[in-house]
């Protein structure tokens, strides 16, 4: 029942978005734009061996259900892909027109109208009043979040997706607009096909991008999951312990790891309050903090017991050190991007919204006894000032 609703609402968001898109004005002169989105910013969609489609993320009826069953992974490190624990199951991102529906607006249910999960919604409206064309002059490159940013499947469908819109737009060359993680993604692109970037772009603007991690986000991401949306709307989508579970086995969190060569000028801090006994059985309270190079070991040990009951069988989901090798590949090779000479880069981060910097564990009051009580303990995050 639950899927032929979500069908039945995935219907009227077509018939919606049609209703609302007559576009009053084409300018043929703008050079093409190419909007990349961030992690959880692409709708993902599974397809069974009968080749039936189905959204599962986002969606509304039976999210969390359909999200353990169809989008909950295993990593494999000859791969480097994590791949679904539901062998009949492949996931694919829509490229409803011209990859632009799979980044527009997640929301699950237009009737409800929950802005919070609009993604690049408002600047399509806005670019298409100025006259930009979707299939001509806009585009969309959706992408499994789940997946490394340097996978070589993404590598090659963003290569072929350049060279898409460098005939549709008769032969002009492309402005990127990436957001967040879109921004590494972009990044190793660059560095591995640093010629077809110089061919194929003119501009890259990058809004948000942690180039260098984002360390107290994801921090709190390996130990508690995360929830993307707040109060009652958080009961109809995903839950937080269903996606701490997904994100345990992606690279593309790993890669999101604070980078540990970096020159941080105050390193981001994992803490934890701790309480500990002596040789005579005398207790202690003291504040622990671990380091971008020593606060894996702390991960390790809170998750060392971490499973998943998946099909009946039990699945040992622990900090998983083979990602963790691949990810810190994926920071050497980002290291090496040059930006061609030809190409215009900028930049731009914002400054009126806190980012969580560092994460701390327990209290003074209530301290941490076990390092797998910091699992799904509260975190008391820290922001950064910039």
């Amino acid at each position: 029942m639950g899927t032929i609703l979500q069908e039945i609402l995935e219907k009227i968001e077509e018939w919606l978005h049609l209703a609302e898109k007559k576009q009053p004005y084409v300018n043929p002169d703008l050079d093409p734009v190419l909007l990349v989105p961030g992690i959880g910013g692409s709708i993902l969609t599974a397809v069974n061996e009968k080749g039936h489609k189905e959204r599962v993320w986002v969606r509304l009826f039976a999210a969390d259900h359909e999200f353990r069953t169809k989008l909950w992974s295993l990593y494999d490190p000859s791969t480097g892909k994590t791949m679904s624990l539901n062998p009949k199951t492949t996931i694919e991102v829509p490229e409803d027109r011209f990859g632009l529906y799979s980044c527009d607006i997640l929301d699950p249910d237009l009737i409800i109208r929950m802005n919070t999960v609009y993604y690049f919604h408002d600047m399509i409206g806005k670019m298409l009043g100025w006259g930009y064309q979707e299939g001509t002059t806009l585009f969309g490159f959706g992408y499994d979040f789940r997946q490394s940013n340097r996978l070589q499947e993404t590598m090659d469908r963003l290569r072929e997706k350049l060279e898409f819109i460098h005939k549709a737009s008769g032969g002009k060359k492309v402005n990127i607009i990436s957001h967040s993680m879109g921004g590494l993604l972009i990044k190793c692109f660059v560095s591995l096909y640093n010629e077809v970037f110089e061919k194929y772009v003119n501009t890259w603007i990058a809004i948000a991008a942690p180039f260098e991690g984002a360390p107290g986000f994801i921090m709190d991401v390996l130990l508690n999951g995360v929830a993307f949306v707040e109060g009652w709307q958080q009961d109809l989508f995903i839950s937080k312990w269903s996606m701490h579970q997904l994100l345990v086995e992606c690279p593309s969190i790993y890669e999101l790891m604070a980078c540990p060569d970096f020159k941080w000028s105050s390193p981001p801090l994992l803490e934890i309050w701790r309480k500990k006994n002596d040789s005579f059985g005398h207790s202690s309270v003291g504040l622990e903090c671990y380091g971008p190079h020593n606060y894996v070991d702390v991960m390790k040990d809170a998750l060392v017991n971490n499973t998943v009951i998946y099909d009946g069988m039990t699945i040992p989901l622990p900090f998983n050190c083979e990602i963790l090798k691949w990810a810190n590949e994926t920071r050497k090779i980002m290291s090496l991007a040059k930006i061609p000479p030809s190409v215009k880069f900028y930049n731009i981060y914002g400054t009126s919204n806190e980012t969580p910097y560092s994460a701390c564990y327990g209290s003074k009051e209530i301290p941490i006894s076990d390092m797998e009580e910091v699992l799904h303990s509260e975190v008391q995050p820290y922001y950064s000032k910039y």
